[in-house]
């Protein structure tokens, strides 16, 4: 009876851990297990006293708060407060600026799935709707990539007249100042459909729209400023740059060298008081054809000319200067492997008004803040529109490549090699898409720095992915260079995007965890004020309610691994069910790991770059395969088309936690907490596993005909004409297949196996017409799909002068037509 008794009591006690229960809950049923054991006898007189006076003075030292706080917190806040590293301004302003998400849900171990579930996608109105289809659709049909990225280097000036005219510079700009005022969701799908065109066109307009002079003024903005210039850059009558970067400050963009100091300068006559720039800009997107430039500097004040007599530097701040300013030199390019505008900007004694700065002068210093909470917007809008768009573009190019080309007379889209690359591109393609639309949503609600930082580098990286896959299966298709290659310029350009708005590799082992484990800690930042703020009250309930917290997710990540997740709850009925329990045992495990990092290896976590980057890889790969289940859960609940792509996508995700989890614990800095926690969250070793072949080759098989994915993924991008356009070509040569197939199938059948012979297709059809193997019209159809065919699998061939020099070859009358052959 006693040991039913213990064992129930016990049983209770991990329950309640588990369920996160209070302290006083705790203490009772300790008291509950101590009375039963003094009761039952073994313990004895002298045991029970002793325990008693053990345990009663501890619950007493936990229980009662003013106990508690002068014994307990009050030396653990001293300890605290002395190691606690100092925060510059701008370290807090990073991390104070944006907002948290969903994300903060997936870190702290217990996911709300309602918050997930009942957030409906932002649906586009019907001016956004009627611009995707008809104003983006009319730009998209006057890009010649080629022509572009080759000839000219540069978008034609009926191009640049059409982007300013129907106002795609000024997406983000609300209507009541001229722009069209449109949704993160609407931006990100304008961009991604001319991305599926022309990278250099879809660059062109992202900039604009993501972090530049127009999204400062709207937040910032005096109302002064704001009805100036934001009527002029919604019209096109402005083209905007911004400039950041200069040549040794890249990712450090806190140490920008770049200054302004206040003065005095007679202009026309008059005094008036300003600023006097110096600086010196590296890998400035439109900067060499920008009327005005928003500009990132260090405001110094030595003579104290704002006012403030105690404050010389005033920090990072942001202002507006003309593209015509004296000192200013503009004009000259880099060349980023792509024809998109980017160029050096250098400035001497270059001087502007006070009023210059963006939010006036009452802005001064602000600027970092500014920064952050924009640029974390605009990379959570354009990289990802650009990586999605790329995934879209070879998800539909390559399954109908692989389809068409044929080797050892079977289509190469059977090979098993071929449907490992094939499996990728189809599950990535999906995950982007799934991520873009919920990240877009969630930008039209908040600000989410951790959620943008995440998916810039991994849509980037699943970009780089799908791009060599795709090479890898095109072969010599992807490598000559020419119009009818769709592969070469994403190719060439993916350095680009892997680099700008954070570097990937900074992203990922600073920004994602660094700036996550701080802002979606429930307690961890709090804390921190606490200490700064010299609040013993206010810590001891933070650090005792953290200690709780801690506790309790690491009995639940304990307690999910020992079952396999089926402690868990699942919100849905059907066949992904598991994967909302799995996530859940992946987020107790994170929030666990979390904690025990942060408080074993303190102030240097953000030194050991490599743990800290796993812990924001498991984050990551928590919110993208949670992307992939609302995406499913709202778009392919009724389609077995969706299911294997989101099958693929999850096993991908999981199974990239999952060994983001084990390399955390085995290369631990501390060997034995590593051990400690293995056991705690992989007590059976690592569960997930990759996507297996038979996955790999139903997405493959997919591809490589109609579906439901695929049609929905062809409804966001651009099919050009179908006479001239290398990508609708092949789609066309791809329809044609599904029309021809079985009896092209049955001919060469025959053939291989020596039914019928023929030295070409017209005598091997004539002899399959005799005998009957097809019947005329499917002759004919073959006929036709076979022309087709050729077409699609040609690589480009040109005349050696046009190589040379194309521009002077189109200029001497050989036109366009003439400058390659099939």
């Amino acid at each position: 009876m006693y040991a039913a008794i213990m064992f129930a009591l016990l049983a209770f006690f991990l329950v309640a851990l588990y369920r996160g229960a209070r302290l006083i809950t705790l203490t009772a049923l300790v008291a509950a297990a101590f009375m039963v054991t003094w009761l039952a006898g073994p313990l004895g007189t002298v045991g029970a006293v002793i325990g008693a006076l053990v345990l009663v003075p501890l619950a007493a030292l936990l229980n009662v708060s003013a106990l508690r706080r002068q014994v307990l917190t009050a030396p653990l806040f001293r300890a605290f407060r002395a190691v606690l590293p100092a925060m510059s301004d701008t370290e807090r302003e990073a991390l104070e600026a944006g907002d948290t998400w969903w994300e903060a849900e997936l870190f702290r171990g217990r996911p709300d799935w309602s918050q997930l579930l009942d957030t409906p996608y932002v649906a586009l109105t019907e001016d956004e709707q009627r611009f995707l289809d008809e104003d983006t659709d009319a730009l998209c049909a006057m890009l010649d990539e080629w022509q572009i990225h080759f000839e000219d280097k540069d978008l034609p000036p009926e191009v640049w007249a059409f982007i300013r005219e129907r106002g795609f510079f000024g997406m983000l700009i609300h209507k009541e100042h001229g722009g069209l005022g449109f949704s993160a969701q609407a931006q990100s799908m304008v961009v991604s459909k001319i991305a599926t065109r022309s990278v250099t066109a879809a660059v062109t307009v992202m900039v604009p729209n993501s972090l530049g002079p127009g999204e400062l003024l709207q937040h910032y903005g005096t109302a002064e400023q704001q009805a100036y210039w934001l009527p002029r850059l919604a019209r096109g009558e402005e083209t905007p740059c911004f400039a950041l970067t200069g040549p040794e400050v890249g990712s450090d963009a806190g140490a920008i060298p770049d200054t302004g100091v206040v003065c005095r300068r007679q202009v026309d006559g008059e005094s008036v008081l300003g600023i006097e720039l110096t600086f010196d800009k590296r890998y400035i997107t439109l900067a060499p054809v920008a009327t005005v430039i928003g500009l990132a500097f260090r405001l110094l004040d030595p003579d104290g000319l704002l006012g403030d007599g105690t404050t010389t530097d005033y920090g990072i701040t942001c202002a507006l200067v003309p593209g015509d300013a004296e000192g200013l030199e503009i004009g000259r390019r880099h060349y980023p492997g792509g024809a998109f505008m980017n160029g050096p900007l250098r400035g001497r004694n270059v001087f502007v008004p006070l009023d210059a700065i963006i939010g006036g002068p009452a802005m001064a210093g602000a600027g970092w803040r500014m920064l952050v909470e924009c640029l974390s917007a605009g990379r959570g809008i354009s990289l990802p529109a650009l990586a999605t768009a790329t995934g879209k573009g070879l998800y539909g190019a390559t399954g109908a490549y692989t389809a068409i080309r044929r080797q050892f007379n079977v289509s190469i889209g059977w090979f098993e090699g071929v449907q490992e690359a094939m499996g990728r591109i189809g599950g990535l393609t999906y995950t982007l898409e799934a991520s873009r639309t919920l990240t877009a949503t969630a930008l039209d609600q908040c600000s989410p720095g951790v959620i943008t930082a995440l998916l810039k580098y991994h849509s980037t990286e699943m970009m780089r992915q799908v791009v060599t896959d795709a090479m890898d299966i095109h072969g010599g298709r992807g490598v000559i260079m020419g119009p009818r290659n769709y592969l070469a310029i994403p190719w060439q350009l993916l350095p680009v995007a892997i680099t700008v708005e954070g570097a990937n590799i900074m992203t990922r082992s600073l920004m994602i965890f660094g700036q996550g484990a701080i802002r979606c800690h429930p307690y961890v930042y709090p804390e921190m004020e606490a200490t700064r703020d010299n609040n013993l009250e206010r810590f001891d309930r933070l650090f005792w309610a953290h200690a709780g917290y801690t506790v309790n997710r690491g009995v639940r990540a304990w307690g999910l691994a020992l079952t396999g997740a089926r402690l868990a709850r699942a919100p849905v009925t059907g066949p992904l069910k598991g994967y909302y329990r799995d996530v859940e045992r992946l987020s107790a495990a994170l929030s666990f790991c979390s904690d025990v990092a942060m408080s074993t290896l303190g102030g240097s976590l953000k030194l050991r770059e490599s743990t800290s980057a796993r812990l924001g890889d498991i984050l990551s790969q928590l919110y993208l395969a949670t992307a992939v289940l609302k995406y499913y859960e709202t778009y392919g609940r009724d389609s077995d088309d969706h299911l294997p792509h989101a099958r693929w996508a999850l096993d991908h995700a999981l199974s990239r936690a999952g060994e983001a989890l084990d390399a955390f614990c085995r290369n631990y800095p501390k060997p034995l907490v590593g051990r400690l926690l293995a056991w705690v969250v992989l007590p059976f070793g690592q569960p997930w596993k990759r996507p297996a072949d038979a996955l790999n080759g139903q997405v493959s098989e997919l591809m490589m005909r109609p579906n439901a994915v695929s049609e929905a993924l062809r409804g966001h991008i651009y099919v050009g004409d179908r006479a001239t356009d290398p990508t609708g070509q092949l789609l066309e040569t791809f329809e044609q297949l599904q029309t021809v197939g079985p009896a092209y199938e049955r001919l060469l059948k025959a053939v291989s196996r020596g039914r019928i012979t023929g030295a070409d297709l017209d005598a091997q059809l004539e002899a399959a017409v005799s005998e009957e193997i097809i019947g005329p019209a499917d002759a004919d159809a073959i006929r036709a799909y076979d022309a087709l065919r050729r077409e699609a699998i040609l690589t480009d061939d040109f005349d050696a002068e046009y190589v040379r020099d194309p521009l002077a070859f189109r200029r001497d009358g050989a036109g366009a037509g003439a400058r390659h052959a099939g």
